[in-house]
């Protein structure tokens, strides 16, 4: 899955932000995330861009 993050509006939401740096998800929830969407599958054909990107998406990448 992924998600745009344009950026904090308040120092609240700047202050959430800076609390979740660091957390780690463990290897079950990840791989729950992936039963739901597993990593590559394009939902919305418009975002097809990854599939012509750099080695960065490849699945040697990925979060594994």
């Amino acid at each position: 899955m992924s998600s745009a993050i344009i950026g904090p509006r308040t120092m609240e939401q700047l202050d959430g932000y800076l609390a979740a740096d660091g957390i780690d998800l463990s290897t079950d929830v990840l791989d729950r995330i992936d039963q739901t969407l597993p990593p590559g599958v394009t939902i919305n054909i418009a975002d097809n861009m990854w599939n012509i990107s750099g080695a960065a998406l490849d699945a040697a990448f990925r979060r594994r």
